[in-house]
């Protein structure tokens, strides 16, 4: 399996004066996720959680809601030409009975670590509808206050970024504020499918209660994953898209964004932030 961070030479100058030295990246690789052995995806991401990526994906695809709807997830062997396994293409062989997604180009599409969604043919093609019904019921309430406390929380968990300082990170907290999973990515969307995904594996969908914690924008997709997860509260450290909010505000998810300390925005579900 690739590493999740690689050396490399760089010339770094400080105060005028320039010098050589090692630098640690975070790796980034494609992975090919095939649905019973029909390619379905290739995403940019950070080696690690593979198995959970790819399965937390088609929960967001609208394919997976249970551990039991997975007969078995492998990494394809001969994928290389020289016939060796690159673990960097994972097949999810449904159990029997699931029933199978009408695989087209609409979305057997390249996705970069930035954009999960590039390709979909049509905004009601990423409308997917969730297997979990009742978020919009879900009666969690979470304060202000402890919001402001999460961004620091899942900081201080980002142990590949302190030392690298490039990658995103997706947080599932308790409303009490316990961080419950933290996974670091160079896209966020993977981030998120890598949580949902081992959620899926434990058994523990819908993830109802919980407050995801993102790294960056909230975009529609992280949204969108969110809500097919069953998670009624999506915070960001910085803006949503508009999209984001529309999807939230059909939904009843709360979204909130700029989460910077005690400050933030409340796009949607306001009533489920307790001053």
């Amino acid at each position: 399996m690739g590493r999740v961070t690689e050396r490399r030479r760089v010339v770094r100058i400080r105060g005028g004066v320039a010098g050589t030295r090692p630098d640690t990246l975070v790796a980034e690789e494609p992975l090919e996720i095939r649905l019973n052995g029909k390619p379905l995806a290739i995403t940019m991401r950070t080696p690690g959680d593979d198995f959970a990526l790819a399965v937390g994906f088609l929960v967001s695809e609208g394919v997976l809601a249970s551990a039991a709807e997975v007969r078995a997830v492998t990494y394809c062997e001969g994928a290389a030409e020289d016939g060796s396994n690159t673990y960097n293409v994972v097949n999810v062989q449904l159990a029997p009975g699931v029933p199978l997604p009408d695989i087209s180009l609409e979305r057997n599409v390249y996705t970069t670590s930035s954009c999960g969604l590039c390709g979909k043919a049509s905004l009601d093609a990423v409308r997917t509808a969730t297997r979990f019904t009742g978020i919009a019921a879900d009666p969690v309430r979470v304060s202000a206050a402890l919001l402001g406390q999460l961004p620091d929380r899942l900081r201080a968990a980002q142990k590949v970024f302190d030392r690298t300082g490039g990658l995103h990170a997706a947080g599932l907290f308790t409303t009490e504020g316990e961080l419950l999973d933290v996974r670091e990515d160079v896209g966020r969307h993977n981030a998120v499918d890598k949580i949902v995904g081992r959620a899926l594996q434990a058994g523990r969908l819908p993830l109802a209660g919980g407050v995801l914690l993102v790294s960056g924008r909230a975009s529609f997709e992280l949204a969108q994953k969110a809500v097919m997860a069953g998670i009624p509260v999506l915070a960001a450290v910085s803006a949503p898209s508009s999209l984001a909010v529309d999807l939230a505000l059909e939904t009843g998810l709360t979204l909130i964004g700029f989460l910077r300390g005690p400050d933030m925005n409340i796009y949607a579900g306001e009533e489920r932030v307790t001053l």
